[in-house]
């Protein structure tokens, strides 16, 4: 890679990691504002059950009204969680075990009811407020069991604030009963933290504001006694109704509605150059987001929400026109009994607008993305960022390759100069973001003419004459082949034998005594056992025929 080409893609990725930094440190302050915010209210509204509690414990047994617990926070910063004491408070509720089972002499009769329904946690509002943890994150350990933990998950969990609730404190949420009070500890370490740290490292990976919301909901509803003897899908702690309702609904109702005020208002500018709109100011405005809300609740009832539109093939642009059509039909019928209409043609002008601008906010990645291709593609000087890449073979293959190279994460490493394929009629056509240069005689001209550093051979079927042909055409050029095949041809022989049934062919004397045993069974006209005899003899071919592909996969894959 040469020194602008590093230059290039350094500055790209350093300019995405500071756009990142900057959206996390913004979420950041967001959660922290809301916690704060939480806790305050919290505390405030909780404070007449604190005095309540308060008034149990030392009702209960002697000693303070909270406990004070070393536990590890954000960034390996060590703190004190504060919790409603559960314990007797005597010297061995100190030296026992760090972890409580079902049946803990140690624990208070009020303390045992405060942990059945988790209100001993309700002090650690306090820590929320003060910073040292927050509503939703991972739940905070004793620095003992943190040393234990493996560096990977210790790296990850110890970079955000420790919460309250986590994805783990909700499906452990009964861990005591899990455990056996002999040896509670071992119990902990080997069965219940090792689940606990994969779920919170997954949430870590993944958590956003409304997973937290998702969360705190579960946390609520899990503390209902006929819900919490139920399980919670984990699917739903990581993905569930909040998060799912605003990415899925809200966001693209509120994209949606802005696109057709912007096409309502636009047309109506336009329209007014021409002449008068019969329709007042506060009207019209009432009238433009009503028509904006329409449209986005019409996408929403149609499901659109609900696809991964960075994904989506061409033919959703079908369902987008067809639920604007619906909205257009919809306001051409109910503007016929307006007292002062709007021009028919007017609205079709708004629906069309509309439909553009929802394929535009749609799509919007792969049009710049193949703007910039085919851009590139008509200034072969300017392809001075990226590895120059040159796809052998216009199939299924190929169009997966252009794929890889041209989309997401690949996109700034690499440029695809254009396709070869031996095929006269793909000569000079365009496949997707990429152009049929020649064939792949012309291979080592295109190597020199493009200065291509890396050949993608994605060929599937080849007869063995042309495979060897192209390969030395390929190995008498500077650029590097990868050689695309192999990897599915790979795939394919390992699948193959892993089949368990391919072991099992009958063998050629089995196969023999299996047809004489048939034609007696169809003298004696025993036509059920005679069809277990064929659906035997057919399973045997197909196995055989899975073992000769396996073999002649393995044989002919280029080395």
């Amino acid at each position: 890679m040469d020194i602008t080409h590093s230059r290039r893609v350094n500055g790209f990725d350093t300019s995405r990691q500071r756009l990142l930094a900057l959206k996390y440190r913004f979420i950041g302050w967001l959660r922290r504002g809301l916690d704060i915010s939480a806790a305050l209210v919290g505390i405030l509204l909780l404070s007449p059950l604190f005095i309540l509690i308060t008034i149990l414990i030392k009702r209960d047994s002697p000693g303070p009204v909270f406990y004070w617990g070393p536990r590890m926070g954000k960034d390996g910063c060590p703190f004190r969680i504060l919790k409603f004491r559960t314990m007797y408070e005597c010297p061995e509720s100190y030296a026992g075990p760090k972890i409580t089972a079902n049946g803990d002499g140690r624990i208070t009769p009020i303390g045992q009811w405060l942990r059945n329904t988790k209100l001993n946690e309700l002090p650690q509002l306090w820590n929320v407020l003060v910073g040292d943890m927050s509503l939703v994150g991972p739940r905070p350990e004793d620095p003992d069991y943190v040393a234990k933990w493996p560096e990977e998950a210790r790296r990850e969990l110890l970079q955000v604030r420790p919460g309250i609730t986590s994805p783990a404190s909700v499906l452990y949420r009964d861990e005591e009963q899990m455990m056996q009070i002999e040896d509670s500890e071992t119990d902990y370490l080997q069965k219940i933290l090792p689940s606990k740290l994969r779920l919170d490292v997954l949430y870590v990976r993944h958590r956003s504001i409304f997973s937290d919301l998702d969360i705190i909901f579960w946390t609520l509803l899990t503390l209902l006694p006929r819900i919490k003897e139920k399980q919670v899908p984990k699917n739903l702690l990581y993905w569930g109704l909040f998060s799912r309702f605003v990415s899925r609904y809200v966001s693209w109702f509120f994209i949606d509605t802005f696109v057709v005020l912007g096409a309502v208002l636009g047309i109506g500018f336009l329209w007014r150059l021409t002449g008068p709109i019969h329709v007042g100011e506060y009207s019209a405005m009432i009238l433009a987001l009503f028509i904006a809300i329409l449209f986005g609740l019409v996408n929403v009832v149609f499901g659109l929400g609900r696809i991964v539109w960075s994904k989506a093939h061409a033919g959703y642009i079908l369902f987008l026109f067809g639920s604007t059509a619906v909205v257009t039909a919809l306001l051409l019928i109910a503007n016929q009994y307006l007292t002062r209409p709007l021009p028919p043609v007017m609205l079709i002008a708004i629906g069309i607008i509309a439909w553009c601008g929802f394929v535009l906010v749609r799509y919007r990645m792969r049009l710049l993305t193949g703007a910039a291709q085919h851009w590139l593609n008509l200034r072969p000087g300017a392809r001075s960022f990226g590895e120059r890449v040159l796809i052998i073979g216009t199939g299924d293959m190929g169009d997966f390759a252009a794929s890889m190279l041209t989309k997401g994460e690949l996109l700034p490493g690499f440029t695809v100069v254009g396709m070869v394929d031996d095929n006269p009629r793909m000569g000079g056509v365009q496949v997707g973001v990429c152009r049929v240069l020649g064939t792949t005689t012309d291979i080592p001209a295109l190597v020199e003419r493009h200065d291509v550093g890396l050949l993608v051979f994605a060929i599937n079927q080849v007869s063995a004459s042309d495979n060897i042909r192209i390969k030395t055409i390929c190995d008498q050029t500077k650029a590097r082949t990868i050689f695309l095949p192999d990897v599915v041809h790979t795939l394919k022989s390992k699948f193959h034998e892993r089949q368990p049934v391919i072991d099992s062919a009958l063998s050629l004397a089995d196969t023999q005594r299996l047809l004489t045993d048939l034609d007696g069974l169809l003298e004696k006209k025993q036509v059920q056992q005679a069809r277990a005899k064929i659906r035997l003899l057919q399973d045997n071919l197909s196995i055989a025929q899975i073992s000769a592909e396996g073999a002649f996969i393995n044989e002919g894959r280029i080395s």
